[in-house]
């Protein structure tokens, strides 16, 4: 370990010459392969530069000591770090840090660059062109940023975000450092920033700046790194971009751009205002100089190489990713689940299961124009569209070899016994993913719609979505596909809908008349089940349709839609409030007493005998891909002709639990039974179905506050609540026939 002078603990840059040598060892290094002028740029925060390299070989060559070069390898890929020594001030907060990654505008999204603000450049692998003509790529990323000033106020943005997560930190980290030091090294990955704009002339014909800055981005310890230079009276952005003549202890203004220059100047103003101090060991009144003596020089490792320079962002991301979503170290929700969507697709690069290209616009690093499939005249809506749809194949895939992929990067069990948990994760990732097309992220549990049923992945029709909206009214394929799918997401981009906070505290809105209205508590799915009800399909369709005109008019406010749905109601923007009145909650509650039993009912007994286990149902595919559940994996078929109810149900089934003719198959019509007898026949039986739907859902509620008990085992079986879930779906899918069935033979009005 270097030895720090205790009268001067700021050290000054290296000679020249020693840079030198250090920067020619370190490209002689095998598996180095960083550009030149990143090195440069790193040389004079370096410590003592000598005391890692080697003796020279027999051709005279020095190379970097074995203990100071690590090989770390990523799902991602893999890549060669440099551990060094460096000045406390060096290093770059990065903007492009995954923790604050909601705060900008995602290229992602179609309508970047018509005015918006706070969008963030994509990172690229840097390169450059050899002697033969040839683009060759080395180990170190490129951005770009409109000017000087633009550079320093994405620092600014990110250095704010960066507070504000902070927060969560159990302590405060910058007297942390202050009194310990750092005990961690960071990890900082070099990245060219080339600026748009020419700078302008000084006064004697030079470059007022740089027209390209070259920083080591903190990909480890952002926080670290910003409260370091915190201390020091420093921002990232100046450390990148220059530092103010006056922060040098320099008469007059301007900035210095060179490190080799501002950080001599620096640390002699440092060791200075040590010198003259007292000793004071109060942190919080201390002189900065005393204050910073801590982290005057810290451990830090330096991304030198990668055999895959291309994948270079993805593997330096996805080495931090899983120290701070496994647990959710200082993420939010919404960042917290691109992570980890992001580390999926990054296993799939490095697996050779997706190209680049496509990674890159579904992890929201590269326009949505250029995923695979778009064509020049898709709107808006078509392309959020299609990458949503990407991604949610990606995240619930049928491919076993990602499903594999997948396990190991979300710390899954196996897909056979894959958890709610599990697929919740999933769902708010491609939620989370998703949202970056759209211009402001939403909670990402608006994507917790899907069941068990999508643990064998999810298969879409392929059917590009102009022609499934044209379709929507006629078409249960296309209906069900739009409602599954890509309802929730489209009403939570305009704040229509929100995940259930688990309570009625907050959930207020102001009426059209500036009242004060407690809304209506629902969850998501119970909305999506809203938008289902078959008298409800045509508004729903327009709903549908409305949300898609307001993305394509440049994201306003959706507006309202008729009963009819064939109206839109312009001016008369649509709301929470509007949703719940046009498609109410179905409010099923627990009967106080068990409802009269109809005339053709049994008796029921006085004790409620226990549910029984339910036997394995036939398989039944094409009712089950007639009507799924949401999230259903198969793709929808047009719904045959009703199937009669195997004869083992109703067996398995008592009659206390539910009456034995709604379950029994259905029993051959007498041609010579009168029409108002057999309407009177239809009649009993829909009342004693409704009847025991109303008593079931208040069993269900009875064994669901049981299962609260944590000492109590569990209510239900996998197997058992699978098969009770089929049976609910086969029901469900002849039950929605019937209606249409009955309003056919009804008297127009």
């Amino acid at each position: 370990m270097t030895d720090i002078d205790t009268q001067a603990p700021f050290p000054l840059p290296p000679a020249r010459e020693t840079q030198e040598r250090w920067i020619e060892a370190v490209l002689a290094t095998e598996g180095v392969n960083v550009p030149r002028a990143a090195l440069e740029n790193a040389a004079p925060f370096i410590v003592d530069p000598e005391e890692v390299l080697g003796e020279p070989d027999s051709r005279g060559v020095r190379r970097v000591k074995a203990g100071a070069v690590r090989r770390i390898r990523t799902d991602a890929g893999d890549m060669v770090v440099l551990a060094v020594r460096m000045h406390g001030v060096g290093g770059v907060q990065w903007s492009h840090n995954e923790r604050i990654s909601s705060i900008w505008r995602s290229v992602a999204d179609p309508t970047v660059g018509q005015g918006t603000e706070k969008t963030l450049a994509s990172v690229l692998p840097w390169s450059h062109v050899d002697a033969q003509g040839r683009e060759c790529f080395m180990a170190a990323l490129r951005s770009g940023a409109r000017n000087r000033q633009a550079l320093l106020m994405d620092a600014e943005d990110a250095a704010d975000a960066l507070l504000k997560r902070d927060k969560v930190r159990p302590y405060d980290l910058e007297e942390d450092l202050v009194l310990n030091g750092q005990q961690e090294p960071g990890m900082y990955v070099p990245q060219e920033v080339r600026l748009e704009e020419r700078p302008g002339p000084d006064t004697e014909d030079g470059p007022v700046h740089p027209s390209a800055f070259w920083g080591w981005m903190a990909v480890r310890g952002n926080n670290r790194t910003q409260k370091r230079q915190s201390i020091f009276g420093l921002t990232s952005g100046e450390v990148l971009a220059g530092v103010p003549a006056e922060k040098l202890g320099r008469p007059g203004g301007g900035v210095v751009w060179d490190p080799q220059d501002w950080l001599t100047a620096f640390s002699t103003l440092l060791n200075r205002e040590y010198a003259e101090s007292d000793g004071d060991l109060d942190p919080k009144n201390a002189p900065r100089a005393r204050r910073a003596a801590a982290v005057a020089v810290v451990d830090a490792h330096l991304v030198v190489g990668t055999s895959t320079p291309q994948r270079l962002y993805r593997i330096v991301q996805m080495s931090n990713r899983r120290d701070h979503v496994h647990p959710p170290l200082e993420f939010d929700p919404v960042d917290r689940s691109r992570a980890l969507g992001r580390s999926v697709l990054g296993m799939y690069v490095a697996s050779g299961l997706m190209d680049e290209k496509t990674a890159e616009v579904l992890s929201g690093l590269a326009p949505v124009r250029e995923l695979p499939g778009t064509t020049p005249d898709m709107t808006v809506a078509e392309l959020r569209d299609l990458r949503s749809m990407a991604l949610l194949q990606e995240l619930f895939p049928v491919d076993p070899e990602k499903r594999h992929l997948l396990r190991r990067a979300l710390s899954e069990g196996p897909p056979s016994q894959l958890k709610t948990d599990e697929i919740n994760q999933r769902a708010r990732a491609w939620s989370a993913l998703s949202s970056l097309s759209f211009p402001k992220p939403w909670n990402p549990r608006i994507g917790q719609i899907f069941t068990s049923k999508v643990r064998e992945g999810i298969v879409l029709s392929g059917r590009p979505l102009p022609e499934l909206l044209a379709a929507a009214e006629t078409d249960d394929r296309a209906f069900e596909e739009l409602v599954a799918y890509r309802a929730a997401h489209w009403l939570a981009s305009f704040g229509i809908v929100e995940a259930d906070r688990g309570s009625l505290d907050g959930q207020e809105a102001v009426g059209e008349s500036g009242e004060l209205v407690r809304r209506t508590r629902r969850g998501v799915p119970n909305v999506l089940q809203a938008l289902r009800h078959e008298k409800k399909r045509r508004a729903a369709v327009g709903v549908l349709h409305s949300l898609v005109e307001a993305m394509e008019d440049g994201d306003r406010q959706p507006w309202q839609v008729s009963g009819s749905g064939g109206m839109r109601m312009a001016g008369r923007e649509m709301t929470p409030l509007w949703l719940d009145a046009a498609f109410p909650k179905e409010t099923g509650t627990r009967p106080r007493k068990a409802p009269a039993a109809p005339p053709r009912t049994p008796a029921r007994p006085a004790p409620r005998p226990e549910l029984p286990e339910l036997p394995e149902l036939p398989e039944q595919p094409e009712l089950q891909a007639q009507v799924p559940a949401p999230g259903h994996g198969e793709v929808l078929t047009p719904p045959p002709a009703p199937a009669a109810v195997p004869a083992a149900i109703p067996a398995a089934i008592p009659a206390a639990r539910a009456p034995e003719a709604a379950a029994a198959p259905a029993e051959p019509v007498d041609d010579g039974l009168p029409a108002p007898d057999l309407l009177l026949r239809i009649e009993s039986r829909i009342r004693e179905v409704n009847a025991g739907a109303v008593e079931i859902r208040g069993l269900l509620t009875e064994l669901k506050e049981r299962a609260g008990d944590p000492s109590a085992p569990v209510p239900i079986e996998r197997g058992r609540a699978d098969a009770v879930v089929r049976l609910l779906n086969q029901t469900v899918a002849r039950l929605r026939e019937l209606p249409e069935l009955v309003e056919v033979m009804a008297e127009s009005d």
